[in-house]
């Protein structure tokens, strides 16, 4: 918790509430991961009752909220996404949009409704609520992540939204309409991405495999304001980031890495890595975001490059 938000909450929920503090949100996280959600409920009732209702009690019961979504049972994880947006919204008006545990919270309650909705057969409203979302929270932090989620509701089977390569690192990109007739493959990374750095020799074995019979591979990345070092102005950053390309996604030979904000806003990147996969005509055949394997790509890929790549 930073100095200033420790501050501000200490002005209205007293000193009691900072000292409960710190686990609330790991023993809840921990809790629905194991599907033990009546541990996870008692956690969050306990800590309430001691410390009110704080960002991070409201980020752990977003948790829950994820948990039961995961757990297939979408009429709980709704009332838990309900009550997460709603705790949400009554206290970004007291502290503020900065506070990133009721970021982290209100984009899950977002995100839990819209899958709710959508498991439940009512994606056309799931897509309807996810673009009003948008419209309220564009230019903040969670729209990247309710892009995600309109993506993986929209984007298969649509042409893929134009990269921004005015700026880059590596080998210079090439524009999404100059590859058409290859297969592409987006991986959107970040420096500080260990699921990212791990994936690096899966792709590489894929474009080892498959680069020779067409397959292009582009890595956009971003800025994030800081380094391992602290926080870092732009140029500091990019420096840093092509340190780490250098270090870590050698493998990947000339792979170019478009350096935007922009392309991760529209592709709603707010998990890396996310993995999209464009076919020879520009269509997004594959969403995907998080790490995936070797053999799951490659059946994807092997799809789009006919007889020629029938064989792994």
């Amino acid at each position: 918790m930073n100095r200033a938000r420790a501050a501000a909450l200490a002005l209205w929920l007293g000193p009691i509430a900072l000292a409960a503090g710190g686990d609330i949100v790991a023993d809840v996280r921990a809790a629905s991961a194991g599907r033990n959600f009546a541990l996870a409920e008692r956690e969050i009732q306990s800590y309430r009752a001691t410390a009110g209702v704080t960002p991070e009690m409201i980020e752990a019961l977003s948790w829950l909220a994820r948990g039961t979504l995961d757990d297939k049972q979408y009429d709980r994880a709704d009332a838990y996404a309900t009550e997460t947006r709603q705790m949400s919204l009554d206290l970004l008006k007291r502290v503020g949009k900065g506070d990133a545990a009721l970021v982290t919270a209100l984009g899950a309650a977002i995100e839990v409704h819209a899958q709710a909705l959508a498991a439940r057969s009512r994606r056309a409203e799931a897509i309807d609520y996810l673009k009003t979302e948008m419209a309220t929270w564009a230019g903040t932090p969670m729209a990247p992540r309710i892009q995600k989620n309109l993506n993986l509701l929209t984007l298969e089977g649509k042409p893929a939204p134009a990269l921004d390569i005015s700026r880059w690192l590596g080998t210079r990109p090439t524009s999404l309409a100059a590859l058409k007739g290859h297969p592409v493959l987006l991986f959107f990374w970040a420096h500080w991405c260990g699921d990212c750095k791990a994936e690096v020799p899966i792709l590489a074995r894929l474009m080892a495999t498959y680069g020779s019979r067409g397959l292009v591979l582009v890595g956009p990345t971003q800025l994030y304001g800081y380094t391992a070092a602290g926080d870092a102005n732009s140029e500091t950053e990019a420096r840093y980031i092509d340190q780490v390309r250098r270090q870590f996604y050698a493998p990947l030979g000339s792979m170019s890495a478009p350096l935007s904000a922009e392309n991760f806003q529209r592709y709603g990147c707010s998990t890396t890595p996310t993995l999209v996969l464009l076919d020879r005509g520009g269509i997004v055949r594959l969403y995907h975001p998080g790490a995936m394997t070797y053999d799951a790509l490659a059946g994807q890929v092997r799809r789009f490059l006919g007889a020629e790549g029938s064989h792994p």
